[in-house]
């Protein structure tokens, strides 16, 4: 293959060309039952991925030994950053000549990709700007804090900044059309990185504060008296508890605190980068999404105030209308809850940063298992030792080998996800005719430590089950014999999708009939099928 690495020099005014009508085989989102998929050249597609560091993409040499460790992750998309200094090094002027050497080594290596658009801000910050853009700070104006002055961020309020981020954009989505829009290697775009203000809740320079003491705008007291029963806690009980007014200033409508200014800088950001998302899309329509730096304790600008968080979804999803996914970075405890909250307002589950080691490779089942995510993506995974050998290597082999099954019933009511460990040894579930009572493995006294994975109703009766370090004992939900027997257990792969049997599990690997068990010593896929007696 032709290797199409080349510099363009393409001034803004070309990106206001019109895109070509929208092809179906072009990567996009479809529902299935009450889940989302990512359809890739007319297939379902799940995104089994990892991201890169953050300046691992910025070297085609440094990327070469790089694209066989992702192999031997069993990975099939890579996230990759893209950096706006890098695109437009002088004003009007593009160089894709990186984002060229990714799409082609990613081809080679028949891996997907995911570009990380690192635009007006990077982890709250405005580091990945040009400098033309850094030095001309009268043209391009920072946010001012109010004990710390002036900060290398981009200011939300004005017009020059997200405008000159929106055209490097568009050309950047325009130049992905040229060179990728028949081959679909590259399948979703992140919009700017974490966005949100740190060290104080809101912007406080003089624009800011002029449209703070101004009227909530329009188009969102009507969001919210549209969508009213249906909005946030968070914010439908601020609103009301200030009296449900339908306008006046953000004080006035939300009340006076600092989670008023979140909210405030939640529509500021949400509507700079549904201008950037435009741009772009006006381009080269393809899936986005924008990423979260997730709260903690304390009060917004310990985390970035404004990103788009569970309690301020409502304001992003009335502000960015172009943006088709809020996605949590979760490293934070509480991974089943953090999940539960982005699937709130028919929100799709996207994981774009987790961790590697740790809990990661337990997380992802569940992720996918319980939430039909799109799919998951743990952090830095260019510097994972021993690829081969981890943990996360061989979760991704068992969800690259039942993909198909997954797909196919995401969405549908046929398949979970869970966590166990010892606070949280058993979890019951329901599907179909049973009630499923899964908990940690034991066998001759001792007891898994942690156990994870994912199932799915395959048929009648029959179950296909992966992961590590759980049973299920199977009971009836409906009328007839009282009992439940296990029938016959096979481990086993899918090859293209078909299952290939391997050994047949019985005596103490299924607990004598008893019980369907997954060893906690390796993550493998089993096929289970059960029957009723009395």
């Amino acid at each position: 293959m032709k290797f199409l690495a080349w510099t363009c020099l393409l001034t803004a005014t070309t990106c206001a060309n019109a895109a070509p009508p929208a092809d179906e085989t072009v990567p996009h989102l479809r529902k299935q039952g009450n889940a989302a998929q990512l359809v890739v050249d007319g297939q379902p597609f799940l995104v089994i991925g990892g991201e890169l560091h953050n300046s691992s993409s910025s070297s085609v040499e440094y990327m070469a030994p790089v694209w066989q460790k992702m192999l031997d992750l069993n990975f099939n998309t890579v996230l990759a950053g893209v950096s706006w200094e890098l695109v437009e090094p002088e004003e009007g002027h593009f160089d894709f000549a990186l984002v060229d050497a990714l799409i082609q080594n990613a081809r080679r290596h028949d891996l997907r990709l995911v570009f990380l658009w690192f635009g007006s801000w990077k982890n709250g910050m405005s580091s990945y700007v040009p400098l033309w853009v850094k030095r001309d700070y009268q043209r391009f104006p920072r946010v001012k804090l109010g004990e710390h002055g002036t900060v290398e961020v981009l200011s939300t309020l004005a017009e020059t900044n997200w405008q000159a981020d929106a055209r490097a954009f568009a050309a950047l989505m325009r130049h992905i059309r040229e060179v990728d829009g028949s081959g679909h290697t590259v399948i979703m775009m992140q919009v700017e990185n974490e966005v949100g203000v740190l060290r104080d809740s809101r912007d406080r320079s003089d624009s800011a504060n002029a449209a703070f003491a101004g009227p909530v705008p329009k188009g969102l007291m009507d969001y919210l008296k549209t969508n009213r029963n249906q909005l946030v806690p968070e914010i439908k009980q601020r609103w009301e508890a200030a009296g449900a007014k339908e306008g006046g200033s953000w004080s006035e409508v939300f009340g006076d605190s600092p989670a008023t200014d979140e909210m405030f800088m939640a529509w500021n950001y949400a509507r700079y980068i549904d201008h950037v998302a435009e741009a772009g899309q006006a381009q080269y329509r393809i899936p986005m999404y924008v990423n979260t730096w997730l709260s903690g304790t304390g009060k917004p600008g310990q985390w970035p105030s404004g990103g788009p968080l569970p309690h301020v979804m409502d304001i992003w999803l009335a502000g960015a209308p172009h943006i088709d996914i809020l996605s949590p970075d979760i490293y934070a405890a509480d991974f089943q809850g953090w999940c539960r909250k982005y699937t709130q307002r028919g929100n799709s589950l996207f994981i774009p940063e987790m961790n590697r080691e740790g809990d990661g490779p337990r997380n992802v089942f569940f992720a996918i298992g319980q939430h039909s995510a799109i799919g998951v993506s743990p952090f830095a995974v260019d510097s994972l030792p021993d690829p081969k050998d981890s943990r996360l290597a061989a979760s991704y082999r068992a969800l690259r080998e039942i993909a198909p099954l997954v797909l196919q019933a995401q969405g549908t009511g046929k398949m979970m996800g869970f966590l166990l460990d010892k606070e949280h040894p058993t979890v019951i579930r329901e599907m179909g005719d049973y009630r499923l009572e899964i908990s940690l493995d034991e066998i001759f006294g001792s007891k898994a430590e942690t156990g994870y994975g994912l199932i799915v109703a395959a048929g009648p009766g029959e179950f296909v089950g992966a992961g590590s370090g759980f049973r299920v004992a199977f009971h009836p939900l409906t009328a007839g014999p009282a009992l439940v027997g296990i029938g016959s257990v096979d481990e086993g792969v899918y090859r293209d999708g078909k299952w290939i049997p391997g050994r047949r599990l019985n005596g103490d690997e299924n607990d004598q009939g008893g019980r369907w068990r997954f060893a906690p010593q390796i993550v493998s896929i089993e096929r289970c099928v059960v029957y009723r007696y009395e």
